[in-house]
């Protein structure tokens, strides 16, 4: 099923990264966080159907998503048009990529508009989970960060949230952790047998990180990603 939802505020996050909050009047949306729905528009003829994913809580009358632009990006490009009032159609919500189990530690990992899925995860597993959860997020620059302003206030107001920021390309003046989320691994977690680990991001850092955890000792059934990922990007 799918709905006509009004944009009701677009803004910057990143230079080419835009939030939009789009409401369906008198329909509440009801997914578990970590699903997606789908943007849905005609270009030359033919229909074109892509896929983004709430970064707000279901239970209420609006999606927030989390859109990056991408020059040659029909979907993306078209978003990031949008301004308040116009509408968009969004599709039904779906996906694989949800919390097993909020009795258990957590550690999401993902890289840039990868961690769109782990926001709402995060806000469920703050509500409803028992044990600890770390984020580790992956980006090029410090200016290409998203949602950072979020997660350091959810961090600080949480003490069983840990964040850890990884960037690939930092300028002299970054402290933090350098190079990609799969290479700190062994040095951020001491356990990889009884922690859930949830994967999102381009796909070869999801494989190349699902391989890390599993010679860490992670065993399968504790890694989780969508799943397409190992299907496109080889071994070597």
């Amino acid at each position: 099923m799918t709905h006509e939802a009004t944009v009701v505020d677009a803004y910057r996050i990143t230079p080419q990264v835009s939030a939009f909050r789009l409401q369906v009047p008198g329909h509440e949306f009801d997914y578990e966080p970590g699903q997606h729905t789908t943007i849905r528009f005609e270009s030359g003829g033919e229909e074109v159907v892509r896929p983004y994913t709430p970064t707000n809580l279901p239970g209420s009358d609006e999606l927030s998503l989390t859109i990056k632009r991408y020059d040659d990006g029909l979907a993306s490009s078209y978003m990031h048009q949008k301004r308040p009032g116009d509408t968009v159609t969004v599709g039904p919500i779906d996906g694989s990529l949800t919390l097993a189990d909020t009795d258990r530690d957590v550690a999401f990992l993902a890289s840039g508009t990868g961690l769109t899925p782990m926001m709402a995860m995060v806000r469920q597993y703050l509500r409803d989970g028992s044990g600890h959860a770390h984020v580790v997020l992956g980006e090029k620059r410090e200016e290409t960060i998203i949602h950072r302003e979020t997660l350091n206030e959810l961090a600080a107001n949480n003490p069983e949230l840990d964040v850890t920021f990884v960037l690939s390309d930092p300028n002299w003046e970054w402290t933090g952790h350098a190079g990609y989320v799969q290479d700190h691994l062994e040095s951020l977690f001491d356990d990889f047998d009884d922690r859930d680990f949830y994967v999102c991001g381009v796909p070869p850092m999801v494989v190349q990180t699902k391989h890390r955890l599993a010679e860490l000792g992670a065993p399968e059934e504790r890694i989780h990603s969508e799943g397409w990922e190992d299907g496109v990007v080889g071994d070597e």
